[in-house]
């Protein structure tokens, strides 16, 4: 007869140091990557050829007078490449790149930390800088200008003022609203630079060589129809490029055809103009339940199932560059080329003025 012992379950055990190395180096694999598909210098750097040819003029007048760079604030739609940009001129100007973004600097504390500890000459790169609280801006101003800080050490009577000197640096700021930063802040720039969207020939760049680093053979002709239907933005690009990689390995031979890179976008719901399934749920909506518009962005919000701000800031952008849609002071329409683009048979109506 077989004795069954009952004993208590031991406790969860750590990882061991091997699997703990194992999924660090897995990490570091994989932003290694992502780094090497960064372009490392501007002359690698495809598109954006008038911020290039300022940002040119500026790297060569620091570098003869030994000097940092002027602070500069890049503003534009996600994915455009702001952060390819910063670690460019760090390495254009043999400095550091510090990378951070505003919700991370809660407390003064934190974005004191990252300014002492920069070294002459040194980037300090924040994302969504409009994000910024009041108080981490206000350190922000005489850094920029004077670069010194003025620090309170103590509390009520033995409080006292001290100031703080820093190695000078240059402030790179990123923001998708520029509007929303405050005028003292924005002012404080020497360099302000819009990013604009590609075009499907720069894109098509941008796909061949993203191909070459990912060892991915593609036709150039598959390489302008992933571009086309980017968006207009490099990081939806190159998304786009390692789905496709995915569908021809395991549909295909592995090479990126016409054929291939087409029916592997049309699995992934991307169409021709870049439209996905919910930029075409919007029109739809629009068309089939308020005969093309006028429609108030929060019925639009209620038919579609998506929040008011995703409407705004993620859809409408891209469907009013293209043509498909129209702000008016009674709500949104559809215009003719959505109908068509669609499928639909266009009714003739006037579109209304559109909003200020």
């Amino acid at each position: 007869m077989a004795i069954i012992s009952s004993q208590n379950p031991s406790p969860e055990r750590s990882p061991s140091p091997s699997l703990l190395s194992a999924a660090l180096n897995s990490e570091e694999q994989q932003s290694t990557s992502e780094d090497s598909l960064r372009p490392q210098s501007l002359a690698e750097y495809i598109g954006q050829q008038e911020l290039k040819d300022v940002l040119e003029i500026a790297i060569q007048a620091a570098k003869s007078r030994q000097e940092s760079l002027d602070h500069l604030l890049l503003y534009g739609p996600p994915g455009l490449g702001k952060t390819t940009i910063a670690l460019i001129l760090a390495a254009e100007m043999g400095v550091n790149c510090k990378i951070t973004s505003a919700p991370a600097l809660e407390r003064p504390r934190d974005i004191v930390g990252l300014l002492i500890n920069l070294k002459p000459g040194d980037i300090l790169f924040i994302d969504e800088i409009h994000r910024l609280s009041r108080m981490t801006e206000e350190l922000l101003y005489p850094a920029m200008e004077d670069f010194y800080l003025d620090l309170t050490v103590g509390k009520h009577q033995s409080a006292r003022s001290r100031r703080l000197s820093l190695n000078r640096f240059t402030l790179v700021g990123a923001t998708t609203r520029a509007g929303a930063l405050t005028s003292p802040l924005r002012d404080r720039f020497g360099l302000v630079q819009r990013l604009r969207f590609y075009q499907p020939a720069e894109l098509q760049q941008i796909v061949e060589r993203t191909a070459v680093i990912l060892q991915t053979p593609i036709t150039p002709e598959a390489a302008l129809e992933i571009g086309r239907r980017s968006r207009g933005t490099p990081r939806i690009a190159i998304r786009l490029l390692k789905r496709v990689r995915d569908y021809a390995a395991v549909k295909h031979s592995g090479e990126i055809t016409l054929a291939v890179a087409i029916a592997a976008l049309e699995l992934f719901n991307v169409d021709p103009a870049g439209l996905d399934w919910t930029d075409r749920r919007l029109l739809s909506v629009i068309i089939e339940s308020y005969q093309g518009g006028p429609v108030g962005i929060d019925a639009l919000a209620a038919a579609t199932g998506e929040d008011v701000q995703t409407i705004e800031e993620v859809y409408e952008p891209y469907l009013m560059q293209m043509g498909y849609l129209q702000r008016t002071p009674r709500g949104r329409m559809a215009t003719p080329q959505a109908w068509q683009h669609l499928g639909y048979r266009p009714r003739q109506f006037p579109l209304l003025e559109p909003e200020p």
